[in-house]
């Protein structure tokens, strides 16, 4: 059967890694999409202040399939 999907963009943030901050992502996502399939991380970075770095935060795209209704 043929499938068709859907990719979006998304910045997850953490004050621990950027693991963490992607698997963030990821889960709150999942919240209100289904049939979550793939996450690739795109880009890291870091939020800083007073030079102490406050935040992870990582970039994914994350791709979910279209329903057949």
């Amino acid at each position: 059967m043929e499938s068709t999907y859907k990719i979006i963009e998304l910045v997850g943030t953490s004050k621990k890694s950027w693991e963490e901050a992607a698997k963030n992502a990821v889960e709150r996502a999942g919240k209100s999409l289904r049939d979550l399939r793939v996450a690739e991380v795109e880009k890291l970075d870091l939020k800083v202040e007073n030079n102490k770095v406050v935040a992870y935060r990582t970039r994914v795209k994350v791709s979910f399939k279209y329903l057949d209704e």
